[in-house]
């Protein structure tokens, strides 16, 4: 193969940097706030075979996670009385195939239910005033939370028509979005996990959503409220499927 060209030759300045930060307001200093890391967030849910107790397995499955000193939330399946589901989270995305897998193949009688499986990254949308509570803390809380055992996971994609809205329109569609979860947020009745999977879905979903509060009904109000936004009644092409699940067991990661 020969050498390109002069012409064809690119040079490296030329070449745009790529910036993988996350940025939020700006500080005190007058610049944004930047870190170059976010929680990564994954749920797998598994099917009990028959002669094995579902209780019993959530807590042979937490063990293991626990001697691994991984973060975990174990859920009953509220749909599938045979089922259950494990979402584990950290920063280091390598934990979730150094010490997850190990810790599901350590245990016997799981059969993985794929059209489940969601893995998302938390992100920023350039205006947190505490890049590190909305990115990392925020959503641990959430899901650590004793007093919130319900949960409601689904993936969701927009419709390409929402990319190539200018950002003053995307701003405003958001808002609408975000206000309405705020007024669920400070009644205490839904509490949510946002994370980023473009990229991580068999399916091509770019978004996860968590909601987790105390009771199921606010849950499945949230999701209905928010059907009337545009965002959704205009440029959500896919939700779900949708998992729900009550809080069983939860381990903590390693210091």
């Amino acid at each position: 193969m020969s050498a390109p060209s002069h012409g064809e030759a690119q040079k490296a300045e030329d070449i745009p940097r790529v910036d993988v930060n996350e940025r939020g307001a700006k500080g005190e200093n007058g610049e944004p706030q930047v870190m170059n890391q976010r929680l990564f967030v994954q749920l797998l849910v598994f099917d009990c075979q028959a002669g094995s107790s579902p209780n019993a397995q959530i807590e042979r499955v937490g063990q293991e996670l626990s001697e691994r000193k991984v973060a975990s939330v174990l859920y009953e399946d509220t749909n599938a009385p045979r089922s259950i589901g494990v979402v584990t989270y950290s920063t280091d995305s390598a934990v979730l195939v150094r010490q997850v897998r190990p810790a599901i193949n350590a245990v016997d009688g799981l059969s993985q239910r794929i059209d489940y499986a969601m893995l998302g990254r938390t992100y920023s949308q350039g205006y947190e005033n505490d890049l590190q509570f909305w990115l990392i803390d925020r959503p641990k809380s959430v899901m650590e939370n004793e007093a919130w055992p319900w949960g409601v996971w689904y993936p969701l994609r927009r419709s390409g028509a929402f990319a190539k809205l200018d950002a003053r329109e995307q701003a405003g569609i958001m808002r609408e979005h975000a206000q309405i979860g705020r007024a669920y947020g400070q009644q205490d009745l839904a509490h949510d996990v946002r994370l980023a999977c473009h990229g991580m879905d068999a399916k091509d979903n770019e978004f996860i959503v968590g909601v987790i509060g105390k009771d199921l009904h606010p849950l499945s109000h949230v999701v209905q409220a928010m059907r009337k936004t545009r965002q959704t009644s205009e440029f959500i092409v896919q939700m779900g499927p949708f998992f729900v699940g009550y809080a069983a067991l939860r381990t903590k990661a390693g210091t």
